[in-house]
């Protein structure tokens, strides 16, 4: 029998990303929900601290020189994340299927899990220290809201958050 399986990324999927997950499931019939949020709300602060804190210091220019993005131009960059990410799985083997949703994708994400009956969640994320500290990060709501189990990967590593 199949399994869905959600896969919550606030980017597109890198490479070794999809090769992660795809390696996670290898032993299971599998298929892949993917929701991108369309991020249009950036606390400039708490970003500020985590790339000081990462020593990210090109990531903190950016955070701090770009401005947060309307509505239309999130839900452009979310829709290419996608469809990025999906064509990826594909080319590895799985199958996958997603959709854009709303800047907290925690609503979103508890529909898709019920819609789907879906058994795990994979949150895909760049490590955020303020977040992950305090257990505020998608993944440790997602843990507390769902009742499923979750996997928290950071972005183009193979760091397990």
């Amino acid at each position: 029998m199949t399994q869905t399986v959600i896969v919550l990324t606030e980017d597109t999927l890198l490479d070794t990303d999809v090769r992660q997950v795809v390696d996670h499931y290898a032993s299971r019939d599998v298929r892949f929900q993917v929701l991108v949020p369309a991020d249009t709300d950036h606390n400039v602060v708490q970003e500020v601290i985590n790339d000081l804190g990462l020593l990210n210091l090109r990531r903190l220019w950016h955070d701090i020189t770009e401005p947060d993005p309307d509505d239309a131009e999130a839900r452009v960059e979310a829709t290419e994340a996608l469809r990025l990410s999906l064509a990826r799985l594909e080319a590895a083997g799985a199958t996958a299927d997603g959709v854009v949703v709303q800047d907290d994708p925690l609503p979103a994400l508890t529909q898709a899990v019920h819609n789907h009956s879906a058994a795990e969640v994979v949150v895909v994320t760049r490590p955020k220290m303020l977040d992950d500290t305090f257990r505020r990060d998608w993944a440790s709501r997602a843990r507390e809201a769902l009742g499923l189990p979750v996997l928290h990967l950071y972005t183009g590593s193979s760091i397990i958050g």
